[in-house]
């Protein structure tokens, strides 16, 4: 069982702008004065330029444009509908907003055995959109796939007896906590878990000032701690400059890196960084554009493959 892998699924936006749909509970989402259209040139710039970054270092990116006809924002962000295992099973999940639902295609996972994976099995949650309830794949949930632990912080989009199921039928055990932020003076659940918390083979990135709740903060430090993790605390602020939001991956030569974004290495201390420098090296990439209208970054941006590969 591996925490990291050297192959990530990406979606090249054709229509990206700020999703009205999803922006009623995405406090990082802003919108820009520019037209869509030039707000989709600059996201894919922004997006090539980060696939390049990773491939430069030996990353297998398989990138796959997204649907002109299907008008979906957001599909650059496509770890939030779908997960890959290791024994061959697909997640798919439900999503909040309606017009992110058409992000799940098919063809998706043609290319991934066109590609020379092996798929087995589809664990299908989305008939939960019908009832209202939503999780949003690795957006809400984290996988310590090692330890066999998943950690989510509940939310609009990530339900609580959605996520036991999900843990059970995975056999993860489940870590559950909500994480606030504030807006306009309000402590609000934080939409994704993945913005206040990334974990990694060796350490654990988190916004421990997110979990208001002493307890359930002890709770998550515990487990870390207990499985090895060096636990690196990020601030709210930088939390906001999308620091959590961060994926290890695979180079070439098994070699570690740490993904992230400009605006997030930018807001970390010399302190912090020489702390990630001792686990892995970090590679990072200026996602403006897809930060302020998306709200998600460069993890949100890799849907990580673990599937085997075919015989």
């Amino acid at each position: 069982m591996h925490q990291t892998t050297n192959t990530i699924l990406m979606i090249r936006p054709v229509h990206f702008r700020m999703n009205e749909q999803t922006a009623v509970n995405n406090y990082f989402q802003e919108d820009l004065d520019l037209k869509n259209s030039e707000i989709n040139t600059k996201a894919q710039a922004e997006f090539d330029a980060f696939v390049e970054k990773l491939r430069a270092v030996g990353v297998n990116v398989i990138v796959e444009d997204d649907d002109k006809l299907n008008d979906t924002p957001d599909s650059i962000f496509p770890n939030n509908w779908v997960s890959f295992h290791e024994n061959g099973d697909v997640a798919l999940y439900p999503m909040f907003a309606e017009n992110r639902r058409k992000e799940r295609r098919e063809e998706l996972l043609d290319r991934l055995e066109e590609e020379g994976f092996e798929i087995t099995n589809i664990v299908d949650y989305t008939s939960a959109e019908e009832d209202h309830f939503f999780l949003e794949g690795t957006g809400s949930i984290i996988m310590d796939r090692v330890n066999k632990k998943a950690y989510c912080a509940l939310s609009p989009r990530a339900d609580e007896e959605l996520f036991i199921e999900f843990c059970e039928d995975f056999d993860y055990f489940p870590v559950i906590f909500t994480a606030y932020q504030t807006v306009d003076d309000e402590r609000l659940p934080i939409y994704h878990t993945n913005v206040m918390m990334c974990l990694a083979e060796t350490f654990a990135v988190i916004c421990l000032d997110s979990i208001d709740d002493k307890k359930e903060r002890k709770n998550v430090v515990q487990h870390l701690k207990k499985d090895g993790k060096e636990v690196i605390a990020i601030t709210e602020s930088q939390m906001h400059s999308f620091a959590g939001n961060m994926l290890q991956v695979r180079g070439a030569d098994e070699k570690r890196y740490l993904a992230m974004s400009k605006a997030a290495h930018d807001s970390l201390t010399s302190l912090q960084i020489s702390k990630l420098s001792m686990h892995c090296e970090m590679l990072y990439s200026d996602l403006e554009t897809i930060e302020t209208c998306g709200g998600g970054s460069a993890r949100c941006m890799m849907a990580e493959v673990f599937l085997p590969e075919a015989e």
